[in-house]
This record gives structure tokens, C-alpha cells and sequence, in this order.
């Protein structure tokens, strides 16, 4: 009874902030969320049961992409309505020949703007592909006139992809030395070594919940066990499990923290990772963003030392969220076979760009071929 009426509360809550953001729309562009074009026609508009039917397609479709891509999408396609707008051309229907122009002063602007990467760039262009498709136009990014453009910004400007830095070993246990050992403390210690020890995303880190089914926006459960946590988790790539092993020693342990966390904070339902009270002594329903998590990173980074031979700006810089996942990667010693599977990449060539430290000339093609 106790969960059925969390449950129905979660549920309210969530409705409640999908009706908040229900709408990109922003300066009269035209804007629409996700979903908002499902409509019933006036001649079946009083069917009851078919507007519950619409209302749950809508939330399908919302639930289609994650909340920071369609604030993403609505950043791209509010910026594109401008730039039509200051140009004296119409949004409506997709022009190639526009777009192509578009991509090109993103590349090297005329005004003040400065120039935008190309991953920024393809990025924007598949936001302008998601909200025409949404207005029920669709754009053909194969058109020579934004294909050569697109293919040419591509060869002139492209470049080696930043890599964030990796956060090993040594640096993950400074890194929870310099937490206190108060509740939220506890929190994050056990979030920081779930983090590196599962190559979990920040997203998924905040998205598990204690048990399956337990609320609505649930990400994945948690399964502690004799030998070590098993997490089932809703992932990019669909659902995977992640064997997360008890450490040598409790101190370092993540599942030991992850323990003392859920004692100590009383959660036995919900979110695993939970706001605390503003006096730090008790843990609220309210879940976590993953906002928190690369908060958590860079702060404890700059407690702990690391780097400390750089500015704090260039430190900051170089670590995020994904630090912990090529932090696995690089530092633990095992066949990369199992790396894969924990990170959950379909391919062995993903896995090896978060390896930040590893035997590249193991196998000596040169020596092998005779020379």
C-alpha cells in the first residue's frame, strides 16, 4: 500500500514538471515539444478514451529523447529561427539551400559570433532535422546542398576529438579522502566509487532506483548481493546488467559505501541518491541530477590536489563525468573483453578511445611482417 501511493505520488510529480517544460517554445518561433503534434481530428476529438490514448503517446515521444537533447534541440532550432528571421527567409517548409548557407556561417560566421566546432555543428543540424520532423517536414541531410557543405566543413576544420582526463586509482581514493563523514559525505563517497568502479555514466549513476518499478523516471534498480552489487541499468544501447565486485577493503570498497549510504540515509524506496535536508541529517525523496555528479567531480578534484601543476581553470577543464568511465578503462588490468562489457560499448574501438593509458605497440605489426 506504502509503495503504491509513493508510487502515484512520483507519478504526480513527474506530470507536474513535464507540464512545466511542456513547451521549447520561445520568442513566438513556432517552437513545439516533443510529442505536442499528436492531435486527434475535430470528428473524434470528445473520444475519452482516445484523448487518454494521445495523452500517452505524447509521453512516449517525450520519453524518445533525454530531457537535456530536447533542450538541446529546442537551443538549436531557436537559434536557427533568428538567424531565418535577421535573413528575411522563411522557416517553413525546409530550404537545403538555406540550411547549406546556415552550416556555412556557423563554420566561419561574418559577425562577431565565433566559429563552432564540427561536432557542434552536425549536432545543430540533426536539432533542425528533430524539429522539422516534429512539424511534419521532413530534411534530407543526403541533399547535395547541405551534404557537400557539411562533408567540406568536415575536411577543413575538423580535429582530433578532446579527450577528457582519466581519474585513476590514486586519484579516486584522494578524491573521497577529502569528503567528510557526515550523510552527505557517505552520498557521494558511495556515488564517486559506484561511478568508477561500474564506468558509469553520471547519468546513470542518478537515474538508479532502490528496487525495479519503484518510480516512473527510474533508470535502473540495484541488486546487493553476497559478492559484490548488481545494477540493471536502462542504458543508451537498451538494458544491461553491471557487476560492480566488494573491494579489498571497506574503506575503498563502493559496495560497502553504497551500504552505508542507504543505511544511514534510511532509503529503502525510490531514488538511490537523494537530496539531504540543509542540515545534512537526513536524506530527502527528491532525486539527484547528474548535474551533481560533475559538481562532485570537479570539486573533489580540486580538493585532492590533482593536477595541482595547472591553473584551476585548466584543471577544471580537464575533468568531467567522464573521467570515472575512462578512469576504469585505463587503469584496470584486465583482458579488454570484460572492459567492453562493463562499459557497456558495442564495439572494442569504443572502448580503446577511454583508454587513456595502454600498451598500444603490444602487437608489433612491424616485427611480425619481417622488418
Amino acid at each position: 500500500m506504502i509503495k503504491q501511493e509513493r508510487q502515484s505520488k512520483y507519478s504526480q510529480e513527474l506530470r507536474s514538471d513535464a507540464r512545466n517544460r511542456s513547451s521549447i517554445n520561445e520568442d513566438n518561433e513556432g517552437d513545439v515539444a516533443s510529442g505536442e503534434a499528436l492531435s486527434l481530428r475535430s470528428s473524434v476529438a470528445g473520444s475519452g478514451t482516445l484523448d487518454r490514448l494521445v495523452d500517452a503517446a505524447r509521453d512516449y515521444a517525450r520519453a524518445a529523447a533525454s530531457d537535456n537533447t530536447l533542450r538541446a534541440y529546442a537551443t538549436d532550432w531557436k537559434h536557427f529561427a533568428r538567424w531565418c528571421r535577421l535573413k528575411g527567409t522563411d522557416l517553413l517548409p525546409p530550404s537545403p539551400e538555406m540550411i547549406g548557407l546556415y552550416l556555412t556561417d556557423l563554420a566561419a560566421p561574418t559577425g562577431p559570433s565565433p566559429a563552432l566546432t564540427v561536432s557542434t555543428i552536425d549536432r545543430r543540424l540533426s536539432g533542425l532535422a528533430w524539429n522539422y520532423a516534429q512539424r511534419g517536414f521532413t530534411l534530407d541531410r543526403k541533399d547535395r546542398h547541405i551534404a557537400t557543405v557539411l562533408a567540406g566543413i568536415k575536411r577543413k576544420h575538423a580535429r582530433p576529438p578532446v579527450q577528457k582526463e582519466a581519474i585513476l586509482a590514486e586519484d579516486i581514493l584522494a578524491m573521497v579522502a577529502t569528503l567528510p563523514h557526515d550523510l552527505r559525505g557517505l552520498r557521494d563517497r558511495a556515488m564517486l566509487l559506484l561511478g568508477y568502479a561500474g564506468g558509469l555514466r553520471r547519468s546513470e549513476i542518478v537515474s538508479l532506483d532502490v528496487q525495479k518499478d519503484d518510480t516512473p523516471d527510474s533508470g535502473g534498480w540495484i541488486e546487493i548481493l553476497e559478492k559484490g552489487a548488481l545494477l540493471t541499468l536502462n542504458a543508451k544501447t537498451g538494458w544491461r546488467e553491471v557487476e560492480i565486485g566488494r573491494g579489498s577493503k571497506d574503506q575503498t570498497c563502493p559496495v560497502h559505501a553504497l551500504e552505508q549510504w542507504l543505511h544511514f540515509g534510511r532509503i529503502d524506496f525510490g531514488p538511490v541518491f537523494t537530496r539531504t535536508s540543509r542540515d545534512g541529517k537526513k536524506a530527502l525523496e527528491t532525486r539527484l541530477s547528474d548535474k551533481h555528479v560533475a559538481r562532485l567531480i570537479k570539486q573533489t578534484v580540486l580538493a585532492a590536489g590533482i593536477r595541482a601543476d595547472l591553473p584551476e581553470k585548466d584543471r577544471l577543464a580537464l575533468f568531467s563525468g567522464h573521467s570515472l568511465r575512462a578512469g576504469l578503462a585505463s587503469g584496470a588490468e584486465v583482458d579488454e573483453r570484460y572492459i567492453q562489457k562493463q562499459l557497456g560499448h558495442a564495439s572494442a574501438e569504443m572502448t580503446r578511445r577511454y583508454q587513456r593509458r595502454r600498451d598500444r605497440f603490444r602487437v608489433n605489426l612491424t616485427k611480425a611482417a619481417g622488418l
